[in-house]
Order: structure tokens, then sequence, then C-alpha cells
């Protein structure tokens, strides 16, 4: 975590200027996205839809752009009450509340409409609350669209094609197991390195969703770009129990409405930035390819195998999912 005086007293203000003024209760919410990403663009729906609902006796201060730390340093000042709210990646979110690793298995959700109808639905709201016992409760879920592969040298077609590719994934077990399934070779890599390593031939490829491949400026490294989907790991939008567990019931109404119109506004702009992403890609000269993504799930099905071996606790959770 973040040593710096200057983080310091940043949090001591944080945690004396919800005192100042009774009439106002002022939540501090952090994250890691630059401004100009669609999370943020949520999220700033959230500031004004719970300043209107509660007649500004509720109000949200930003820290963006990981002012206050990494995703996971940030959970941490979330479960000890430094701050009340952030956006993390379910990916992040599993190794501190383990029903979220199931977001992760490789084709777990038909399409888009059916993975907003599980994450709005029971099974989501669900999940949200199991957070709670981690001093974690989440809000709501934000589009992070899918993960499909690009690679520098190599088109990929067909799971054949990645046989001897070296495909940098986030240091995650389920992420690894779905890349070496298909016939990769998975090396897990810091994601401010990975450009660099693209460039120098230390890895071949690396997974991703549209706009942080061109974010990245990985486009410019990446000559091919397969939208194979193989996952969907959403985004949560959640508060720290210790300061949900002192709002009153009308003002964890107002954070709930608050947080659903802005999940609400925040696909509106996910969308725009993926159709943005792609006009970039292939203006730069990205070749996009649009495998048959069956040959893909076929190969990547011991992903789920292994995973309910190693957790059968979870098989209750994927039925549900599966039958929605």
């Amino acid at each position: 975590m973040k040593k710096s005086v200057f983080y310091i007293l940043i949090l001591f203000g944080c945690l004396q200027s919800c005192k100042e003024d009774q009439s106002t209760k002022t939540l501090y919410l952090a994250h890691n996205m630059p401004q100009t990403h669609s999370v943020h663009k949520g999220i700033l729906e959230f500031q004004k839809a719970l300043r209107l609902k509660s007649e500004g006796k509720l109000d949200v201060k930003i820290f963006p752009d990981g002012q206050l730390g990494s995703e996971r340093e940030v959970l941490e000042l979330l479960q000890i009450g430094s701050v009340a709210i952030t956006k993390v990646s379910a990916a992040t979110l599993s190794n501190f509340v383990p029903e979220y690793h199931v977001f992760g298995i490789p084709y777990l959700f038909e399409n888009k409409q059916h993975q907003f109808d599980v994450l709005e639905g029971d099974v989501g709201k669900s999940i949200l609350e199991k957070g709670s016992q981690f001093w974690l409760r989440g809000l709501c879920y934000y589009d992070a669209g899918s993960r499909s592969f690009y690679t520098s040298k190599k088109a990929i077609r067909t799971p054949e094609d990645l046989k001897g590719l070296k495909i940098r994934v986030m240091n995650n077990q389920m992420a690894i197991n779905m890349v070496n399934s298909m016939g990769g070779s998975a090396t897990p890599l810091a994601f401010g390195e990975l450009y660099t390593a693209m460039q120098q031939g230390v890895v071949d490829g690396a997974e991703n969703n549209p706009p942080s491949f061109v974010s990245s400026n990985h486009y410019e490294v990446s000559k091919y770009y397969t939208i194979d989907q193989h996952s969907s790991v959403p985004d949560v939008l959640l508060i720290g129990t210790k300061f949900w567990d002192k709002l009153s019931k009308q003002e964890k109404k107002w954070v709930l409405e608050a947080a659903e119109v802005s999940a609400k506004a925040q696909k509106v702009f996910w969308n725009a930035s993926v159709e943005e992403s792609m006009s970039i890609a292939k203006a730069a000269g990205v070749e996009i390819i649009i495998p048959e993504k069956s040959l893909f799930q076929e190969r990547s099905k011991s992903v789920l195998e292994n995973f309910i071996k190693v957790h059968p606790e979870m098989q209750p959770i994927i039925n549900s999912i599966k039958k929605q």
C-alpha cells in the first residue's frame, strides 16, 4: 500500500471531513480508471443521482486514476473503513469473496443479455451481498465487456493456432487454465509491462476487451484481434460495510437506487467506447477476425470441470446461471 505522507494525509482528511458538516454525509470513492473511461463516467452518474435522490444529504467525493492505490489496495482501505466505495474487477474481488471466481469461467454466459439477466437477477444480487462477511458489500455490476485474443505475428483463427504461442494473462489461475486448455502457453505478466514484452517478443500476444486493447496502445504492436469472447468478467461497484452499516434504511435505499442508475448509464458509455475502439483499431490496420466460437468453447470445457472438482460448493451457483 502507498505509504507517502501525502496519501496518509488525504485519508486522514477524508475521515475528518465527514464529520465537519453534519447535514451532509460524504462518501469517498476511489478507483484506478482514467477519467475518460466508461467506469468513471458511470461513477459520475452515481454521484449525480445520489445527490438528487438524497437532496444533498449524501454526497460522493471521487479519487480516480489510482490516486489512492491499486484495486487490491483500495479494497483493503474499504475493509478498514478509510474509503467508502470503489470499483474493482470481479477477478480481483474473487481473492476476497470466493463466489466471484465463477464469473471467470470461459463461456459461462450465452451472450450479453444472458449475462446481465444473471447479474441483475437473484444470482447476481446474492453474490453482491455475500461480500458483506468480508466487509465488502456489492452495489451493482458494471459492463467490462468480453476478453478476446490479440497477437503480434500470427493470426488466431482456431484454437490450434494458439499452439506454441506465449499469451499474457492476469495472474489468475482461471485465466491460466483457460489459455493452457486451448493449447497456448499462459504467461502471467504485469499489464504495464505488456507493450514492451510484445514489442520484444517476450510474449506473442494477450487477451483483453477492445477499450483496453486500444487505450493501452497494444494495437500498435498487435495486428491481429480475434473476437472469440472467451470470458466476460464484470466490474463491481461496492461499499465497505463499515460505512454501509452506519447508513439509515433510507440512506441505503438512496445508495442502491443511485447505483442502479449508474449501472444503466455505464452500459451505454461502455458500448460507445467499444465502437470507438474497434474503429481506431481497424483504421490502424488491425485485422479483426470473427472465429467459430464453439471451437474455443469446446476446448475450454476442462476449465469448468476442474473448477467444479476443486470448488464443488460452487456447483449450485453455476447450475442457476445456466438455467437462467
